[in-house]
């Protein structure tokens, strides 16, 4: 039996629930609210010593990190594979997914955060408890950063720098869509199952003008949507209390995004 510990929005937990729908593997769901803190219990922490989502129990194993576990996913059921047969664009596979652990899902955190997600933090908060629930992040390095986006929005030091980050990943991958169908070749992979959760927040949250000279970009989203695993990894889950709020404060930021483009 798999299980999974989860939350409908996050990035990490949708790249899960993507690569079980694309493998047609069943699984029982717990979901965690992040809001309410429900990672940050001890049980959890036991569990997930960083506190976070999502976490794969595959038979009493207990696996952690979206990267690790979609990988996991398909060496432990290899029936329909998601990974390249070609070392090679198994490799560029692995360069891509790689990316994101190593600073890309860190700035999308920042920009969501910045741009909407803090206004749940604090919504009913005072700003002593907005701190006292944010100092109960394990890390230290992503507390700091969690702290000031949070209290800051996009005056943060963090937000401009992930932005950046992110529009030079949007000129790679525009790049290798120039010629490939997908983002390792002519094979659809955990390469194309990663990004899709952080395309569709750049959708959420109205930035889709990053991709206004990227049409590349923009032709692969829509093949992506169109699978199915697309419906039952992220559609049959988006929270609609989210969409508005994303919507809302997405058009706001968009000019001063644009504004740190052009600089």
């Amino acid at each position: 039996m798999l299980e999974l510990y989860h939350n409908d929005m996050s990035t990490c937990a949708q790249k899960v629930r993507l690569t079980l729908a694309e493998k047609g593997l069943d699984w029982e769901g717990h979901h965690m609210n992040l809001r309410a803190g429900d990672t940050r219990t001890p049980e959890y922490i036991k569990m997930n010593p960083g506190a976070v989502v999502p976490t794969l129990v595959d038979n009493g194993t207990i696996i952690c990190e979206s990267t690790v576990i979609i990988e996991y996913l398909d060496d432990a059921y290899p029936e329909l594979s998601v990974r390249p047969k070609d070392p090679i664009e198994r490799a560029r596979m692995r360069d891509w997914t790689k990316q994101l652990d190593e600073g890309l899902h860190a700035a999308v955190g920042t920009i969501s955060n910045g741009v909407a997600f803090r206004y749940q933090t604090m919504d009913g908060r005072s700003e002593e408890e907005v701190i006292a629930h944010i100092n109960k992040i394990p890390q230290q390095a992503k507390r700091d950063r969690i702290m000031e986006v949070t209290l800051k929005g996009v005056e943060a030091s963090y937000f401009e720098p992930a932005i950046r980050r992110w529009d030079k990943l949007f000129s790679d991958m525009e790049e290798s869509l120039s010629e490939n169908i997908w983002l390792t070749g002519d094979e659809y992979s955990l390469a194309d199952i990663a990004y899709t959760p952080y395309l569709t927040r750049m959708d959420h949250v109205k930035f889709m003008g990053l991709f206004d000279n990227r049409p590349h970009i923009m032709d692969w989203y829509e093949r992506i949507k169109a699978r199915p695993n697309y419906a039952i990894g992220i559609g049959e889950w988006i929270n609609e209390k989210y969409i508005p709020l994303m919507a809302e404060k997405g058009d706001e930021v968009w000019p001063r995004v644009k504004a740190i483009l052009a600089a």
